[in-house]
């Protein structure tokens, strides 16, 4: 029989890095290519603890279905946690307890996008958010960044185009794939213009808390005074990825159409993990667990950065983060970029390329990303020698 399949999900291609991540099962290979936390940044035994209380003296609360909206000792938990350095969630606000954030991009594409409607990216932006997009119809317009910075001179030129975009997604910390973070100038100013064009603004962040240098930047949902901006608020990166839980805060009407998205979607996030999620907030030192967790991430990124200055070619481009999980890396351009990803997999280190990342995956890229969060730091000394060796041998 021949299987048809939707036009919508004709440019929705497998992850490029999760394709990757089949040859990793390799144990002679060294990844750089995922975005997992630290095996070491997991409260393991708070997370078991919290679980064998929960199931030895109330096990129905999280065996029997629960409210779309979410477990009300977690919204309350969530609420106070991200409210605690800046007002995420203000006044005709509400939050909605989601699968992920890769959820929470879905629903905004499913609630606000019609078929052909334009979705603005930062380019590179993360992949994951850009396929939910483009499966359900939307297309995508890059804005480059110039300068260590979102091209806003680009971004003006696209929220003038007709028919008018749907919304902007952006990352402004540490951001995927680049690990570059926007300056609170540039937000005020990318907030400006969503007010000027009447555009809301999908805020992604799940790397702000992993910052290991300089001060916070203001959150653009809690710098938003016009109800522009849906915020992702992740758990994921700072206790278990593996659990699955986001916070969804946004203008009261459309958390609202989301909610009617979530019941046609899985009905309610996983209960367990909420009710684990809600007592691990509530009763441990979140801002202790998180400072551990930047240490870890510091000292990380740090051991990668002075490998790659050791052994990469002088010519070779990277960025230097100050928090998250990656950097981004871009070759000399007589370098083809996907011929060096095939020869460090060659010699068993895997890396993404960079064209993953953009809104046409087409378009000529000379850059691929690396993550420092999973490998060991004998790992990072063995990966970056190799390809630092390949970048002499291929320059």
């Amino acid at each position: 029989m021949k299987y048809v399949f939707t036009d919508r999900m004709s440019n929705v291609k497998a992850s490029a890095i999760r394709e990757i991540l089949k040859a990793t099962a390799d144990p002679h290979m060294i990844s750089f290519a995922g975005g997992n936390p630290a095996a070491e940044a997991f409260p393991v035994k708070e997370i078991e603890k919290i679980s064998a209380d929960i199931l030895s003296h109330d096990p129905i609360s999280v065996l029997q279905y629960g409210i779309t909206e979410g477990d009300k000792g977690l919204i309350e938990a969530a609420t106070s946690f991200f409210n605690r350095h800046e007002q995420a969630l203000k006044d005709g606000d509400k939050m909605l307890i989601t699968s992920g954030s890769q959820q929470i991009m879905e629903f905004a594409a499913k609630c606000l996008c019609n078929e052909g409607d334009i979705v603005i990216c930062e380019n590179p932006s993360f992949l994951g958010a850009l396929n939910a997009f483009k499966s359900l119809g939307a297309i995508l317009k890059g804005v480059e960044y110039k300068d260590g910075q979102l091209d806003l001179e680009a971004l003006e030129t696209i929220l003038k185009q007709q028919p008018k975009p749907k919304f902007m997604y952006l990352i402004p910390n540490f951001q995927n794939p680049t690990g570059m973070t926007m300056s609170l100038e540039v937000r005020k100013k990318v907030l400006e213009l969503a007010k000027k064009y009447e555009v809301l603004i999908l805020e992604d962040n799940p790397y702000g808390d992993l910052r290991f240098e300089g001060d916070a930047i203001p959150s653009m949902k809690s710098l938003d005074q016009d109800g522009l901006v849906i915020y992702a608020a992740s758990l994921s990166k700072i206790i278990a990825p593996g659990m699955r839980v986001a916070c969804c805060i946004g203008p009261e009407e459309i958390v609202n159409k989301f909610t009617v998205a979530k019941q046609a979607s899985d009905v309610h996030s996983n209960l367990w993990a909420q009710k684990v999620m809600a007592r691990y907030l509530t009763e441990y030192d979140m801002d202790a667990h998180i400072q551990s967790i930047q240490k870890i991430y510091k000292d990380k990124c740090q051991l990668m950065l002075t490998e790659m200055k050791k052994y990469f070619h002088p010519e070779v481009e990277y960025t230097k983060p100050t928090g998250g999980m990656f950097i981004w890396v871009t070759l000399p351009k007589h370098i083809d970029m996907q011929l060096f990803v095939k020869k460090a997999l060659e010699k068993n280190v895997a890396v993404v390329p960079g064209n993953a990342f953009l809104d046409d995956d087409t378009k000529e890229c000379h850059s691929f990303r690396m993550n420092f969060s999973t490998p060991t730091d004998a790992k990072i000394k063995e990966g970056v020698k190799i390809l630092g060796q390949l970048t002499y041998d291929m320059y």
